[in-house]
């Protein structure tokens, strides 16, 4: 017992280094990291529109609020039957993963959302690429392509994005 609490107290030190490794997110960082993705995205005053795939995406941000998220519409809510709205939440549940869907405004969204200073890079990238993912699988598999369970060629077709996002984005 004593040696495991040695050994924690030698590499605690190390453990919280790594994990502040990387500067806490800011409106400039969070600029260079969208211009990365696209260079015609554009600052909104409270955040940045940008498009991934020909899909178009809104980033709000409150800094002093220390919250973000990232928005894409997929459709009207409106019409929307039951088993449709089941579905999304069934998706959110298993296969939506780091994004959800959400309905606001009349509309059904695919949503990222998260604490902003705490927010990485990676984080940012594989949150809108997932968001992304989910407005494109909306009414086939409602995958935000960053987990696939079973066979099938289309975990690695949605995961492209992710890694193209996340290649685009690397040295920022």
């Amino acid at each position: 017992m004593f040696r495991t609490l040695a050994l924690i107290a030698l590499l605690w030190p190390a453990c919280l280094t790594a994990q502040q490794a990387e500067p806490p997110m800011t409106v400039d960082r969070m600029a260079q990291i969208v211009l990365a993705l696209d260079p015609q995205s554009e600052f909104t005053g409270s955040g940045f529109a940008l498009t991934i795939d020909d899909i178009p995406v809104l980033i709000v941000m409150d800094p002093n609020a220390n919250r973000m998220r990232a928005m894409v519409p997929i459709r009207s809510a409106e019409g929307m039957t039951p088993e449709e709205m089941l579905r999304v939440m069934q998706a959110n549940f298993d296969s939506a993963l780091d994004a959800r869907y959400a309905v606001a405004q009349g509309r059904l969204w695919g949503i990222f959302i998260h604490p902003f200073r705490e927010l990485e890079r990676d984080q940012l990238i594989s949150g809108i690429a997932q968001t992304v993912n989910v407005a494109k699988t909306y009414g086939t598999l409602f995958s935000s392509g960053a987990g696939q369970f079973g066979p099938g060629d289309s975990g690695d077709l949605q995961r492209e994005l992710i890694e193209d996002l996340l290649e685009r984005g690397q040295d920022i």
